[in-house]
């Protein structure tokens, strides 16, 4: 029987909360915006972690240059890493833009459009009272 919560799991979970506190506390670059950490997916022989990050308030050509930045600094953020974590071998970092975020937003922003009357309709509506 496989095992509800495996090593993978756990290990990805530690990551993304040591990550997290590493590029807030211990990396010191100017160049790099707010990053919040979304998820990181450790392969099964935890050999590579793909780090899903997002970037608020920057354009697109920010984003690409906050994630490629990040992936510069991947020997460092890895080596504090590995100060950290209980592992004998630690992970090789590969970051990436997790856009859902942008995405979740679009969709909130195309409903919240269609929820909205239009002036058409709503000229209507008050055509409609007018003759009552």
């Amino acid at each position: 029987m496989a095992k509800e919560f495996g090593r993978n799991a756990r290990v990805s979970s530690q990551m993304q909360k040591e990550l997290s506190l590493i590029l807030q506390r211990d990396i010191d670059d100017s160049r790099l915006g707010f990053i919040t950490i979304t998820e990181v997916e450790v392969t099964k022989d935890l050999a590579v972690a793909k780090v899903y990050v997002t970037v608020l308030n920057v354009d697109e050509q920010g984003k690409r240059a906050n994630v490629k930045l990040l992936n510069e600094l991947a020997p460092a953020i890895r080596h504090e890493l590995a100060k950290r974590m209980r592992l004998r071998h630690i992970s090789e970092l590969r970051f990436y833009y997790d856009d859902s975020f942008d995405t979740g937003m679009r969709v909130a922003e195309l409903l919240s459009d269609l929820n909205k009357p239009s002036d058409s309709a709503q000229d209507k509506q008050d055509l409609d009272k007018s003759d009552t």
